[in-house]
């Protein structure tokens, strides 16, 4: 087990900080930093060392002892109820065998020995669950598979080309001179400019507008997608928007909060959800009422949806061409265009396809990279994957 845990202590310390949570624990980030700081320095060589870590570090009171161990127990040792198997075959595995007391009774022991725990639940089967969901198309994920995914989510990163600011930063390499700074520095060698300072453009990442589809067809991969963009862009500039038969903002929604709470909270702000879809309509909306006033100016968005359009698809095509104006990219999730097969011949799909930079399906958490690429703008233009 030692050295197991500096493999992924951020993703072991957040996953089960959050299961502690889940269960009633009230562990905050102050203590999830003590438990992977005294892990760090311990380096625990068992399990029932890490335990007593967890104990030490994540608990104040003895009554809190129960939870942590029952929690601790389904995470790292593989069992919920250790005297589960009382209750079934006695030769099943995980039970020991019977001993003869000095009355001549035999007993049967409550839990596995430790030895028997730290071989049948060794460390690195951790987050094995999560991995083996990461192929699978998030269609057919539940809610609870879904929320496995969000150590492995946490690890991307969501990031979108730099773009150039007013303001100016002092570098070797500018090609301009600063020259208030280079008279500020004369003023210590009596007037005379010996160096010339040289200042650039300071640059920033730009903005991501996302539009999530979260008609019936669209509702899992919305889910998806909406968990994706907490995990990995939670420190960027991120604007959210859900649309079905209409367009509602969830930036707010989904700030500070953690990924099972916020889809649930987006679920209640958007009336909507799981309803028909609109895609025209609410792109004029996120048209009118923020992308010419300045939202997608510069911006890279992303849409996600199927392009099933229950209105006029030239209006779509009005739209898309609108926002193709004002943004730096577009990119478009369709998780149809999985299939090699798929061609945008849906009235929606087909409007918008000119207008888009890339097409990705991104239909599941394996096939994320091609979206990531494409937000950052490494794909070509007019990119269909």
């Amino acid at each position: 087990m030692r050295g197991e845990l500096r493999g992924d202590l951020a993703g072991l310390v957040a996953g089960f900080g959050e299961a502690l949570h889940d269960a009633g624990l009230p562990v905050g980030p102050d203590r999830g930093e003590r438990f992977a700081r005294a892990v760090t320095l311990l380096d625990p060589g068992s399990t029932d060392e890490l335990h007593r870590i967890a104990r030490a570090t994540l608990t104040c009171r003895p009554e809190q002892f129960e939870i942590l161990d029952r929690v601790f127990d389904a995470i790292f040792r593989g069992y919920v109820d250790p005297a589960g198997a009382e209750r079934g075959d006695a030769n099943a595995p995980g039970t020991s065998t019977t001993t003869q007391s000095g009355g001549g009774t035999p007993t049967v022991s409550d839990r596995p020995s430790t030895q028997e725990r730290e071989v049948e639940a060794p460390l690195s089967t951790v987050g094995s669950g999560a991995e083996r969901l990461a192929s699978r198309d998030f269609a057919t994920l539940s809610p609870d598979e879904l929320a496995l995914l969000t150590d492995l989510m946490r690890r991307l990163a969501v990031a979108t080309p730099p773009r150039r600011t007013r303001r100016f930063v002092r570098t070797p390499s500018g090609r301009a001179i600063d020259l208030r700074a280079t008279l500020r520095r004369a003023r210590t060698t009596g007037g005379h400019p010996l160096r010339l300072l040289r200042r650039a453009p300071r640059t920033k990442p730009r903005r991501l507008v996302a539009l999530c589809d979260i008609s019936g067809s669209m509702e899992p991969y919305a889910r998806a997608m909406l968990q994706l963009l907490y995990c990995a862009a939670g420190t960027s500039r991120a604007e959210v928007f859900t649309f079905a038969t209409r367009l509602t903002r969830l930036t707010r929604v989904l700030a500070r909060t953690r990924p099972a709470v916020a889809l649930e909270r987006a679920g209640r702000a958007a009336p909507d959800w799981s309803g028909g879809t609109r895609i025209g309509a609410a792109l004029k909306r996120f048209n009118d009422d923020f992308g010419r006033r300045g939202m997608a100016r510069g911006a890279v968005v992303l849409i996600v949806s199927d392009g099933w359009e229950t209105g006029d698809p030239a209006q779509v095509g009005r739209e898309m061409a609108r926002l193709a104006r004002l943004a730096h990219r577009i990119v478009w999730v369709n998780p149809r265009t999985q299939s090699p097969r798929y061609q945008p011949l849906v009235g929606g799909m087909a409007a918008a396809w000119p207008y888009c930079d890339a097409v990705v399906s991104g239909h599941s958490l394996a096939a994320v990279q091609p979206l990531l690429d494409a937000l950052q703008g490494s794909t070509p233009h007019a990119a269909h994957q």
